[in-house]
């Protein structure tokens, strides 16, 4: 892994017990765990933990601009966004394919912007050709990292009483609420004390194998992990989350549209269980299978403290939820009350198309 990529507080957290994440995952950089990573998940339903996701990558957005503009390249609808609001934003390409996810925070006139630390620099170098004549100026923020506060307590450990997709200014960055956390952007040289007043704060230090534990279980899927280079937006839930549809005019628009309208993804995102005695476990990319034949492929993989082995996959949305499937050799199954992102409903010009059809 590159140094630039490898967390300030690592070496500062190994003494405290932490193991590091595989280099060839995407978590490289950063803890996997500190010791006992079920204890951490639960901790993180109970009370407080706080997790280290410095190898995400910043980039702020600043001039009068900068809101409008993006809502022109993005499906998201930021055109008078107001002040200390956050949103998921994607970047498509012209055929709706999911380029980018990422959050934006508007805070005191500066658009942040937090995404997957390989995708940061392609991004900001998209965006910088996209300026024009815009009034924008788009500039990566190295000297930012990114910490987590998940669980109940998360309110009290920070000090932040934050509703779900608001943001304020906090210690020479932002922090964030959304997806049942509150995250914090701040700035790189100041996290080991930010990291050791949370802690004092009463937040259990955890790795990233509780923070994705916790996100696969809710569905909640992550770019280039559960997305692959034909992912759209309604198979993985984005719709509504990420993408405004009362809103035009921005690349990869069309297919948003005619999907909706249709109501037929060709595939759908699912929580599936793996056999815990399998002698091996999928990997990211992995087929999935039924009766021999390939119907989707693996994305997330962990060990959750109440589900034991589980998965995120790709499916294809004529895969039933009670099919037989193995994914990577091992014997799974789709856990039907985790609802299908998208959902399965008939939209109102599918059901018209069926109604010609004689259905």
């Amino acid at each position: 892994m590159s140094p630039a990529t490898v967390s300030p507080l690592f070496d500062a957290s190994r003494a405290a017990g932490a193991v590091p994440a595989p280099e060839d995952s995407p978590d490289a950089g950063v803890a996997w765990h500190y010791g006992d990573p079920f204890g951490e998940q639960r901790a993180a339903q109970r009370s407080a933990v706080v997790v280290d996701r410095s190898h995400r990558g910043v980039l702020t957005l600043t001039g009068p601009d900068r809101l409008s503009w993006l809502h022109s390249l993005t499906s998201q609808y930021l055109t008078g966004l107001p002040d200390g609001s956050a949103v998921q934003d994607l970047n498509l390409d012209a055929q709706g394919r999911v380029v980018d996810h990422f959050w934006l925070s508007e805070v005191d006139g500066v658009a942040y912007v937090d995404t997957e630390g390989p995708r940061v620099a392609d991004l900001a170098a998209y965006l910088t050709r996209m300026v024009f004549w815009s009034d924008v100026q788009v500039a990566p923020r190295p000297d930012l990292t990114v910490l987590s506060v998940l669980g109940p307590d998360a309110a009290r450990v920070t000090g932040l009483e934050l509703a779900s997709g608001h943001a304020v200014a906090y210690g020479g960055g932002v922090a964030r609420a959304g997806d049942g956390e509150v995250t914090l952007l701040v700035p790189r040289d100041e996290i080991l004390a930010l990291w050791d007043r949370l802690i004092a704060d009463g937040a259990r230090p955890a790795g990233s194998w509780a923070y994705e534990a916790l996100r696969a279980a809710a569905a909640r899927p992550r770019l280039g992990v559960d997305t692959d280079e034909k992912t759209i937006p309604h198979e993985v839930g984005w719709i509504g989350s990420a993408v405004h549809l009362e809103k035009g005019c921005y690349r990869g628009q069309e297919t948003v549209a005619r999907v909706h309208n249709l109501g037929r993804p060709p595939r759908r995102l699912v929580l599936l269980h793996l056999d815990g005695s399998a002698d091996t476990r999928p990997r990211t990319g992995d087929p999935v299978t039924a009766g021999g034949r390939v119907v989707g492929r693996v994305g997330t993989v962990v060990e959750h403290c109440d589900y034991g082995p589980v998965a995120l996959a790709l499916l294809k949305r004529s895969v039933p939820d009670d099919a037989a499937l193995e994914a990577g050799g091992a014997a799974a199954a789709v856990d039907a009350d985790v609802t299908p992102a998208g959902g399965d409903g008939v939209a109102a010009g599918r059901a018209a198309v069926d109604r010609l059809r004689g259905r």
